[in-house]
């Protein structure tokens, strides 16, 4: 069992903080941090799956606001897939935002990976072969299909 030192609560007024935990420095870090709780969700999902494709143990320790002061809340433990993002009542457009932000993450690699695969012009069609992916794959697998433009480029 690895002896993890507890948590501290972050600096600051109290908002959305994903600290981690770094077994190598034995300290905590802030990955993650926003005044609305999806945005912090997600991170700790990407995290959690990026740790654990490398086989690493993932420890995250999630703050919040309550009643203006800082509450620690449960962590989604191990692995977790990047949760659904839920509106927080001080922003009911945040899910629209968020899938926006990630919709141009995907395309934005995708044309990464073709650049480096030596594709620059592209024709209408290309274009719409490109938004296709990038509404149907998650994020994971377009940024495999990324890899493997790029790697058959170089």
């Amino acid at each position: 069992m690895v002896n993890r030192p507890e948590c501290p609560q972050p600096s600051g007024a109290p908002r959305w903080v994903a600290m981690f935990y770094r077994p190598a420095q034995a300290s905590w870090h802030v990955g993650a941090e926003s005044p609305d709780r999806a945005p912090v969700m997600y991170a700790v999902g990407d995290m959690a799956q990026t740790v654990g494709a490398r086989g690493d143990e993932v420890t995250v320790a999630v703050w919040g606001p309550q009643g203006g002061t800082w509450q620690r809340f449960d962590a989604p433990a191990g692995k977790a897939a990047a949760p659904a993002a839920q509106p927080s009542p001080e922003r009911p457009e945040e899910p629209a935002r968020l899938a926006e932000r990630r919709s141009d993450r995907r395309h934005q690699a995708l044309m990464a990976g073709l650049s480096k695969a030596g594709l620059y012009d592209l024709a209408a069609e290309d274009e719409d072969a490109v938004r296709t992916l990038v509404e149907r794959l998650d994020e994971p697998t377009v940024r495999r299909v990324a890899h493997w433009l790029s790697s058959a480029g170089g």
